[in-house]
């Protein structure tokens, strides 16, 4: 029989367990790889930094549920790629990683770019393996697709020598595994669902806050049932925005920190008590509140907060489970209960306290005001992805998601950095719909060199920069001595990050009045290209005031 090379192998293999699009930079030994996979039909992305294609990778694997390639080079290519394996980690999203390796028979001498890749990658992944033999790539492949999408998911790494890609071995040894099925979608035991519908009945303050993991699992249609069926006010994580839209009249978002201060049962779908969620502990929560929990993963049942009921399995199976139960049952949460009520004044407080931030007009704007004409601009079916610190906090309370999988940030590891390989995701993954960034200048730093990419593939992705010249608050100017005096927060205040964008060949804009932010968001998405909108921010503009340190 004839003969067959490791890369085209390792392309095969890919396609033939469902991953759709690898993303990499490419250079010795991982060239050939490149290469056949677009022989294969695979979809490949060359990025300009391994952080960035490594972030797009794992996007790939939220938004699609089959994890997305990230190819890079032996050596530093690996380690500038190990941010994107813990940050897949820590999201629970699939991804494979693939590096590249000097080849075996030079182990322990020294050899170009050599490195423990193996070692290094595991702590931050569910599985990693070196393939030592090219009949076996397609076996690894399996294994890195089945860990990384079976369980909780995560992050796969397959160690690639130089001597496995480039050599050859007849097809008559090669066995090939069937594809990976889809994880399969596990049940609660019935008498605890029973149990949580019993507790949840039995609540004054009920609150069911709704996690990624709901997304991941496309349990939205569940999850509105649900919601609507027992009228139980709920409130999304960052990355839950849009499993219910965000204007989905149970919405509590705009009173988020009363609602988690005074409810007195707790549904958790798949959301974590982690520092997003102040670890369901006091302040933030009730001293004696009582939790139903739903996740995947058995690990996370009661950590940090005991769980009186543990619905572990598939997100979208057991809210199936509840509602299929609810049926046999006639309530509803009163809709006239004093819950609803505090809940309803207590938004429309804090949208009175923000108001006049809203319509102030003032050059440079503040966030309120610049988001508004932002959200106005955003179309309903935008994936929008928010980075910055500034940006992205007060970007979640005003710009809303009508659609799940619809909101990308820096999710539960709080990675900077990550805007752009998202955005390039985002955009081949929904080449019909808008991708709209909207970034801090810090956070567009990390990785503003893939501005290069989205013009060199003709993505027509929008980008907003707000722009106040640091890491939060920069200085006015820079002084004349920075080395000495200047502020270690602090960026050029107005950098043109617009025509960075026009030297690569998109399209920039350049707002200093809050006036004119609009009609400068219309020319950028008239524009068949990619855009970016840079936008002066006041830098004495913050958040509205926090009662509590916690709330930050």
């Amino acid at each position: 029989m004839a003969e067959v090379d490791g890369a085209t192998l390792i392309a095969r293999s890919l396609k033939r367990q469902g991953v759709q699009f690898m993303f990499g930079i490419v250079g010795f030994p991982v060239n050939p790889v490149a290469a056949a996979v677009q022989k294969e039909g695979i979809t490949y992305v060359g990025m300009r930094n391994e952080q960035s294609a490594s972030y797009a990778a794992q996007a790939v694997g939220y938004l699609t549920g089959r994890p997305g390639a990230c190819v890079v080079v032996s050596g530093p290519g690996v380690v500038h790629a190990l941010s994107g394996l813990a940050n897949a980690q820590q999201n629970a999203w699939p991804m494979i990683l693939i590096g590249g390796a000097s080849e075996t028979w030079r182990n322990g001498m020294g050899a170009f770019q050599e490195e423990r890749q193996v070692l290094i990658a595991t702590p931050f992944c569910k599985f990693a393996h070196a393939v030592e033999h090219v009949h076996r790539i397609p076996f690894y492949v399996e294994m890195a697709v089945r860990n990384a999408i079976y369980g909780r998911p995560g992050a796969s790494y397959l160690d690639l020598p130089d001597d496995i890609i480039t050599g050859k071995v007849d097809e008559s040894r090669v066995e090939e595994p069937a594809r990976c099925p889809d994880p399969p979608r596990t049940q609660a035991m019935p008498d605890d669902v029973e149990r949580a519908l019993d507790v949840l009945r039995s609540a004054e303050r009920p609150l069911v806050i709704v996690g990624k993991g709901m997304a991941y699992s496309r349990a939205e249609d569940e999850v509105r049932k649900f919601i609507e069926r027992t009228k139980v006010p709920f409130l999304a994580s960052p990355m839950g925005k849009g499993v219910l839209p965000d204007t989905h009249p149970l919405s509590v978002g705009a009173a988020r920190s009363h609602a988690l201060q005074n409810a007195d049962v707790v549904v958790l779908m798949g959301a974590r008590l982690n520092w997003i969620m102040h670890f369901g502990l006091p302040p933030r929560f009730d001293k004696n509140v009582r939790i139903i929990q739903l996740d995947v993963a058995p690990e996370q049942i009661g950590q940090n907060a005991p769980t009186e009921v543990a619905l572990v399995g598939d997100g979208k199976a057991i809210v199936g489970q509840l509602n299929t139960s609810l049926e046999k049952r006639e309530w509803v949460y009163p809709q006239d209960a004093p819950w609803h009520a505090a809940i309803a004044e207590k938004a429309a407080a804090n949208a009175a306290q923000i108001a006049p931030q809203i319509a102030d007009d003032a050059a440079p704007a503040n966030y309120y005001r610049a988001l508004k004409d932002v959200a106005a601009w955003a179309p309903e079916d935008a994936i929008i992805i928010g980075e910055g610190a500034s940006t992205m906090d007060i970007g979640r309370t005003q710009l809303l998601n009508a659609k799940p999988r619809h909101r990308l940030d820096a999710g539960s590891y709080g990675t900077m950095g990550v805007g752009m390989g998202f955005v390039v995701a985002a955009a081949v993954v929904h080449p019909d719909k808008p991708i709209i960034s909207v970034s801090g200048d810090s956070a567009i730093g990390f990785s503003g060199m893939e501005m290069e990419t989205v013009c060199r593939y003709r993505l027509p992705v929008k980008i907003v920069v707000f722009n106040n010249g640091g890491i939060g608050p920069g200085v006015p100017e820079i002084p004349d001595n920075p080395l000495q005096t200047l502020k270690p927060n602090a960026l050029i205040y107005g950098a043109r990050y617009d025509k960075v964008m026009e030297a690569f060949g998109g399209k920039g804009f350049f707002v200093e009045n809050p006036k004119d932010l609009t009609a400068a968001l219309e020319q950028a998405m008239a524009f068949r290209g990619p855009a970016l909108v840079n936008v002066m921010i006041s830098q004495g503009s913050v958040r509205k005031p926090q009662q509590f340190r916690w709330h930050a």
